[in-house]
This record gives structure tokens, C-alpha cells and sequence, in this order.
């Protein structure tokens, strides 16, 4: 078998940079579950201050931020509004139900947006038959949905509505970068409305480690105490957060180059036989696309890759998912567009 020398599997594969590593290696830093790390007390104020928020919280990952955002707002029996593919459902071992003791209330969209028109419907107030809404969990840039962004005028309205009802609403961020990228908004912007914030730092920004959790004061303090439960209090874990600081002071800046890379990617494939693809639909730094009709499934498609000497992902049955991201050039992406030209070589001309 070939070695795979191009990782297009997602932007979680990405390694820190030589200033990151110089940064945690010169890392001031304390008993962050005393409070005492400066590096992560640095890291949480500029986070909040970034999202506009009070307070921010350092975890080790995505999954238990999300789950403690959505522990933060809810309680027990309630339910909580997310689309169908949303990550909270589909990818975090049903840590709605298992941490949050909620049930998650899923809707089926096209594009990954949920919008109020929609919602609205599955809204519940609470009687002594229906449980009620408890929170309302928003995925931008949504992953399975092929890194779509949601419109700020949608989030706003959503807000406005669900505030109404006293409802909050979480967005899922772990890409809201890519997102402010797309849409040329600072994340400020975009997260005004919403009560809370998960995003990464291990992705597209390419920390080794953490993601962060940002909301009111009250929330967060809640959330410190969550995160204990969770086994994610930290010790000297400024060396992690100097990795991070660097991510969102620096790395922010470079998103572009994976959107580009990304629509490049999208194009070649349009032209290959065999692949389903709308590059216009593509967004930001994620590709998924549908394989059916080469005759193999999403896994044998990857596996033929991996043995061409390329990593990718399966959304589904059907569907591959490449990801950009620092570590792979306009070089390596060219590259992989020919490993996967080879591996659709014996695809059938239509007749």
C-alpha cells in the first residue's frame, strides 16, 4: 500500500505551527482549576472579548463544550431544537440525553439552516402532556451539510423569536471562523444574539488541543462547574492555551486560503465521471459529494483513495467529505484532484 501522503480526512488532522510550539514551550503558567493560569485567564478574556461576551471557558474539546453550553441553559425532560445532522445529535454519543437528561428534537432541512418559519412548528411552551423547549442549538458552519453558513439575519430571527419565549439559543461554532471568513463579518457579528458559544481551536485554526465555551458571566460560572464534573479541570494547562492564543490572534487571518482550496477541489470534481458535485454550493473549507454513481459506496471510494495515496472521510453511504486546511497546499490539492481522477478512471463513459 502506498503511504497516504495527503490528509483531506477533516481539519482536525492539523498540526501546531512552529510558533505555537515555541509558545508552549515558553508558556507562563499556574493551577488553572485555582484560577491561577495566566496563559488560560489571558486565553478566556480575549475569547470573550472576540464574541462579545462576558465570560469565556477553556475545554479540552468541542463535544463537552457543546454539552456543557447545553447543560448551562436547560434542565432535565426539557427538549432541545436542533436540525437533523446537527453534530450535537448525529456525533456526540447522545450526550443531550446522557449529560442533559433532554430530549433532542430534531427537523430535517435541505441546507443545514434552521430557520424560524420551520422552528416555530416544534416550539413547545409545557403542559402536563409535552415537555418543553428548552434550548435551541444552531451549527455554524455546518459540517454534514457541507460547511454551509447561516445568514446573520437568520440567526437574528431566530433569536428574536425564541428570546420572546424565553428560550436560548447555542451555536455550535467549532468552525464560526470559516464562517465570519465566508460572510467578511467579524465573530462579534455573528454571535451577538445568541446566549452562547462553542468554538475550536483544533480545527481550521490548528491548535494542538481546547476549544473554548463563551456566554454571561453567570453561565460560564455554571459551566466551570460542569466542566470539573466532566473530568476537564486542567492544571498547568497555559501551555495548551498558548497554542490557542496564537490560533485566534493569527490563524483567523489565513481561512481564505482552505475556502479557496476547497472551491478549487469542488470544480475538479464536477468534471469527473461518475461524482455529484455543485461547487457553488460550497461555502467555506468542507466538500462533500456524492460517489453513487462511480458504482462504489462512500467506503470503498475512500479506501481506494487511501490506497492511491490519499485520506478522506464518508458523510454517508453515498457521500465523501474531503476538508482543507493549513497543512495541505493548492500543491496538494492539485495532486489529490489527479490521485482521484485515477481512481475514477474505470468509471463507465455514459452512454
Amino acid at each position: 500500500m502506498i503511504p497516504t501522503v495527503i490528509d483531506l480526512r477533516s481539519d482536525t488532522v492539523t498540526r501546531p505551527t512552529a510558533a505555537m510550539r515555541k509558545a508552549m514551550a515558553e508558556a507562563e503558567v499556574g493551577d488553572d482549576v485555582y484560577g491561577e493560569d495566566p496563559t488560560i485567564n489571558r486565553l478566556e478574556r480575549r475569547a470573550a472579548e472576540l464574541f462579545g461576551k462576558e465570560e469565556g471557558l477553556f475545554v479540552p474539546s468541542g463535544t463537552m463544550g457543546n454539552n456543557i453550553a447545553i447543560k448551562m441553559h436547560t434542565q432535565h425532560g426539557q427538549e432541545v431544537i436542533c436540525d437533523a445532522r446537527a453534530h450535537i445529535f448525529d456525533w456526540e454519543l447522545s450526550m443531550v440525553a446522557w449529560f442533559s437528561g433532554c430530549l433532542a428534537r430534531t427537523i430535517a432541512t435541505q441546507d443545514g439552516i434552521l430557520r424560524w418559519e420551520e422552528v416555530r412548528k416544534y416550539v413547545k411552551a409545557g403542559s402536563p402532556h409535552r415537555s418543553a423547549t428548552g434550548l435551541i442549538a444552531i451549527e455554524n458552519s455546518h459540517n454534514m451539510a457541507g460547511g454551509v453558513v447561516y445568514p446573520i439575519e437568520v440567526i437574528e430571527e431566530l433569536c428574536d423569536q425564541a428570546h420572546a419565549r424565553r428560550i436560548p439559543i447555542h451555536m455550535d461554532g467549532a468552525r464560526v471562523f470559516n464562517a465570519a471568513c465566508y460572510l467578511k463579518r467579524p465573530v462579534h457579528e455573528i454571535a451577538d444574539t445568541v446566549d452562547s458559544v462553542m468554538f475550536c481551536l483544533s480545527k481550521g485554526l490548528g491548535a494542538p488541543v481546547g476549544s473554548m465555551v463563551v456566554g454571561t458571566e453567570e453561565a460560564i460560572a455554571q459551566g466551570r462547574l460542569y466542566r470539573k464534573r466532566l473530568g476537564g479541570g486542567m492544571r498547568q494547562a497555559g501551555i495548551l492555551a498558548a497554542a490557542g492564543l496564537i490560533a485566534l490572534e493569527e490563524m483567523t487571518k489565513r481561512l481564505d486560503e482552505d475556502h479557496a482550496n476547497a472551491r478549487f477541489i469542488a470544480q475538479e470534481l464536477a468534471g469527473l465521471p461518475g461524482i455529484k458535485i455543485d461547487p457553488a454550493r460550497v461555502q467555506t473549507n468542507i466538500v462533500i459529494f456524492d460517489v453513487t454513481e462511480t458504482g462504489m459506496t462512500s467506503a470503498e471510494f475512500s479506501k481506494q483513495c487511501r490506497e492511491h495515496g490519499l485520506s478522506v472521510s464518508t458523510a454517508n453511504p453515498a457521500c465523501v467529505r474531503m476538508v482543507t486546511h493549513h497543512n495541505v497546499s493548492r500543491a496538494d490539492c492539485e495532486q489529490a484532484m489527479q490521485l482521484v481522477r485515477q481512481v475514477v478512471a474505470r468509471v463507465p463513459a455514459p452512454a
